[in-house]
């Protein structure tokens, strides 16, 4: 090995180390509020689901306006770690707001401003990534540290909420009140996360806009899209993202309430003191599968075809939803504990993000040229945090109607809505995906 080589190595391992930071930051942001935003606003502000359903969607047309908006101005004029910067010290300004807010229309007016600041981050914060590290050796173990940060912040969420909103005395009523109300400084949190978080965007690496080009780098980008994997993708991203969202918008509750109504039992008393209560941290242990898929990937990749591994996601959101419908049948035919198979859902998520959303965007980086990358991104992020979380969370809130009978969830029918859209999901990418692609793109960069 040269000299050049070994002097290298600490210094790729150093930008890492500050992109890993920069993921853990991004995503302990989003994961502070975004598990347990349903009960609160159902049980704290009063929301009825369907206008919930309008809290969740409204904070997805960020993603909307970021690839005409950030990706313009990331790939063309602007330095992207500079944008990141001011997005991310507005955004925790922003969000800190959310906890004080009552009414429905100014929580949906401070989402729907939040969002437009927020929502192009998560793109760009790929797109630096890549412009500085190896797509295929570092971008996984890199990005898994975002979700690293969304799992520390959760379970430190749930642990406030059991230390210091959980009365000792009390009935379970008074108890579960306190405790939703005490959900309000997620909001917080997030807020002097995001102004940490833009200060420490001004010393990552200088990520200049591209020289040299002239037209709009979002219709270049657009024009990337007539391949036919992408065009498979970009169009099965809409449903997938609906299930993801629903996945969100739902699993605290049902977990919520699983940890509520086991009361004394031992096995809940154990999980709680690891995880908390309300439900959100629980749900971390989708995201510490999500940590051990994702560091797998770069192997994954180079064994599997990139359909088999976005089926294989997709099984996942499928057979998670019937785990979850079916939790209690399951337990009784097998003999084991109920909280077992909740847990195995819930752990599924690993599958569903790092198989499918994560090497969605791998494909879409694959697939398109330097100059647009940023854009292509962003468009794509468009798809799977905008329109696929506004129809997911308004369907997420009209499921959520129609499972409730007698003022009680029927989470068999509440879970088993996503189940048959998975398995339309899985049905046409087996029948329309290209299980080639990716090789034109690499042909297409061997012929450059």
């Amino acid at each position: 090995m040269s000299n050049e080589v070994l002097a290298a190595q600490p210094m790729v391992a150093w930008v890492r180390t500050r992109f890993s930071v920069m993921m853990f930051l991004q995503y302990a942001i989003w994961g502070a509020w975004l598990p347990i935003l349903w009960p609160y606003l159902f049980n704290v502000r009063k929301f009825t689901p369907v206008e919930i359903g309008y809290a969740f969607s409204v904070g997805a047309i960020g993603a909307i306006v970021a690839p005409f908006v950030a990706g313009q101005l990331a790939d063309r004029y602007f330095h992207t770690e500079k944008y990141l910067g001011i997005s991310h010290i507005l955004g925790g300004i922003l969000v800190f707001q959310l906890a004080a807010i009552e009414s429905l229309s100014a929580f949906l007016i401070f989402s729907l401003i939040y969002s437009i600041v927020y929502s192009p981050t998560l793109s760009l914060t790929n797109s630096i990534t890549l412009n500085h590290v190896d797509r295929d050796k570092d971008f996984g173990k890199v990005r898994l540290w975002g979700t690293v940060g969304w799992i520390v912040v959760g379970i430190t969420m749930g642990q406030v909420l059991l230390y210091n909103h959980t009365p000792s005395t009390g009935t379970p009523e008074e108890i579960a009140a306190a405790q939703f109300a005490g959900m309000a400084g997620a909001f917080r949190l997030s807020g002097f996360l995001g102004v940490l978080m833009g200060i420490y965007c001004f010393t990552l690496p200088a990520t200049p806009p591209t020289k040299g080009k002239k037209k709009n780098a979002t219709f270049e980008a657009l024009s990337s899209v007539k391949y036919q994997p992408l065009i498979v993708l970009f169009l099965l991203a809409v449903p997938i993202s609906c299930l993801h969202q629903f996945y969100f918008v739902h699993t605290s509750g049902f977990v919520g309430a699983y940890q509520a109504a086991a009361g004394e039992d031992s096995f809940t008393k154990f999980v709680n003191n690891i995880f908390g209560v309300g439900g959100g941290g629980l749900m971390t242990i989708g995201q510490m599968s999500e940590v051990i898929i994702l560091a797998m990937i770069p192997l994954w990749a180079l064994k599997f075809s990139r359909k088999t591994l976005l089926a294989t996601g997709v099984v996942a959101y499928g057979l998670r939803m019937f785990l979850f419908a079916f939790s209690t049948k399951i337990a009784l035919i097998l003999g084991i504990s109920e909280a077992v198979v909740m847990i195995t859902g819930i752990a599924l998520h690993g599958f569903c993000f790092g198989c499918f959303i994560f090497v969605s965007y791998m494909i879409v980086d694959e697939e398109t040229s330097d100059d647009v990358r940023a854009s292509a991104q962003s468009l794509y992020n468009m798809v799977i945090v905008g329109f696929g979380i506004i129809v997911g969370s308004l369907v997420a809130g009209r499921v959520a109607e129609w499972a409730t009978v007698d003022g009680k969830m029927e989470y068999q029918r509440l879970f088993g809505f996503p189940m048959y859209v998975a398995l339309g999901c899985l049905i046409a990418l087996l029948l329309f995906y290209d299980s080639k692609a990716g090789k034109r793109a690499a042909l297409l960069r061997a012929r450059g």
